[in-house]
């Protein structure tokens, strides 16, 4: 039975959305923030590779992109400090942004 088979396609379901908007969108985080570092997410069953920016102060923004070798193209030209956060996990201060974004009924 074929729905049995698992898939020998590398590439997640999502193929990574739109390339060009994706380094617009990028670009212009770096350009309006300070102290930004990128973070190479790997592709899952659920979503394509990711990179994630991360600013000074914790603030965030995440795209899709085609594939792991793309990701750390893209990050190593936006000319910030490029990492896999397989090696390097996130660092507090993005959890510490994203917790204080909440609403109080959320916490």
């Amino acid at each position: 039975m074929a729905w049995w088979r698992r898939s020998r396609d590398k590439q997640a379901p999502h193929g990574g959305g739109d390339l060009t908007s994706a380094r617009a969108h990028l670009q212009e985080f770096v350009a309006s923030r300070r102290g930004v570092e990128a973070y190479v997410e790997p592709a899952t069953n659920i979503t394509a590779t990711t990179v994630v920016l991360i600013a000074h102060d914790g603030e965030w923004t995440r795209r899709a992109l085609p594939s792991r070798p793309v990701a750390f193209e893209v990050a190593r030209s936006l000319d910030v400090p490029v990492y896999d956060v397989n090696l390097t996990g996130y660092p507090a201060r993005m959890r510490q942004w994203t917790a204080r974004q909440r609403r109080p009924d959320q916490r």
